[in-house]
């Protein structure tokens, strides 16, 4: 079961040149699927999706979530959508909440009317980890979260509150995926709100130290972009009516520190450049609105979309240690 992909259907991959995006379209690509992606390179990039527009399965719109009539034009004709559109980062939301509220709300409510217009069999939806918010049970499970800790957490839960309401009223098919710390290739390493993995392995080929938020025990789990990758496929065939309209984690089910990450790292990025492992971290301040320890309970996709990961972090961080150094240098 948990091999099941996507084959000869149309899909529309939104936010498509973003990093966990392009994953998406490369694989369904190659499964010898019709894909469709809706950008507006506001964090996506050109270079993730350009090896696919020779491809005469790829069509690309350049648009906005935002504008209910781009998201209508995407949504022509396909089965399944895979809705990875949003502005990420908790710092970002911070100092512009409205901006991320506008995309990550409504523009999320804008895909959500346009699916239901245009009667699409099934949305799948990136949701986050950031809705446990406050919430210290470990592991994290999706029956039980807290309050939100940043605007960007509000408005993946309100992501999911829609979610629910549009499956009651409209009989949409809705499912939620809650990302755990998603990393891997072309997951951009530059720019004020890198994620933590690319960021660190920037500046280690830079022979730069490292920069850990606090003390380096802040954990997560960190999951490999190809576990995103199988899952978003599983959620779309689930068959089994308890498997649909609600919200699963995305994760491996283990967690890793910062300090354990950063020697992970080096162990990996060594093997191409010695120097590599001469460097050592240095610490700064905490970051607000971060949660200390994050660990999911994936028993749930497990055992109704026969979810297995496919990648634990040791063998994600090989990968992308291997991708960085190909792409970085």
């Amino acid at each position: 079961m948990g091999n099941r992909i996507l084959e000869s259907t149309e899909v529309l991959v939104t936010g498509g040149a973003g990093f966990i995006g392009s994953n998406l379209i490369e694989a369904l690509l190659a499964q010898g699927n019709k894909v469709t992606c809706l950008d507006n390179f506001a964090t996506g990039k050109r270079e993730n999706i350009e090896s696919f527009l020779s491809n005469p399965a790829f069509r690309l719109i350049e648009g906005d979530i935002r504008n209910l009539k781009d998201c209508k034009e995407a949504v022509k004709g396909v089965k399944y959508i895979l809705h990875q559109a949003a502005l990420g980062s908790v710092p970002r939301s911070i100092n512009d909440p409205i901006t991320s509220n506008e995309v990550n709300v409504s523009g999320f409510l804008n895909m959500l009317v346009a699916a239901r217009d245009e009667g699409v069999k099934r949305m799948v939806y990136a949701a986050s980890s950031s809705t446990y918010g406050d919430h210290p049970g470990l592991p994290k499970v999706e029956g039980r979260i807290g309050k939100p800790l940043s605007p960007y957490a509000v408005t993946k839960y309100v992501n999911e509150l829609y979610a629910d309401v549009f499956a009651k009223t409209y009989g949409i098919e809705l499912i939620g995926l809650r990302y755990f710390n998603v990393f891997g290739r072309r997951q951009d390493p530059f720019g004020a709100y890198a994620a933590v993995i690319p960021k660190f392995v920037k500046a280690l080929l830079d022979h730069e130290s490292p920069v850990l938020n606090g003390d380096g025990t802040h954990s997560r789990d960190f999951t490999y972009v190809d576990n995103v990758v199988q899952v978003n496929q599983l959620a779309c065939l689930a068959e089994n009516p308890e498997a649909v309209n609600t919200v699963y984690n995305v994760a491996c089910g283990e967690n890793t520190d910062l300090n354990e990450l950063v020697e992970g790292l080096k162990e990996n990025l060594s093997k191409f450049d010695p120097e590599v492992a001469k460097i050592d971290a240095v610490h700064g301040p905490e970051r607000q609105g971060d949660v200390k320890h994050s660990l999911a309970s994936i028993e749930k996709a497990e055992k109704l979309l026969g979810y297995k990961p496919s990648h634990l972090v040791k063998q994600g961080l090989e990968e992308a240690s291997e991708w960085y150094y190909k792409n970085l240098k």
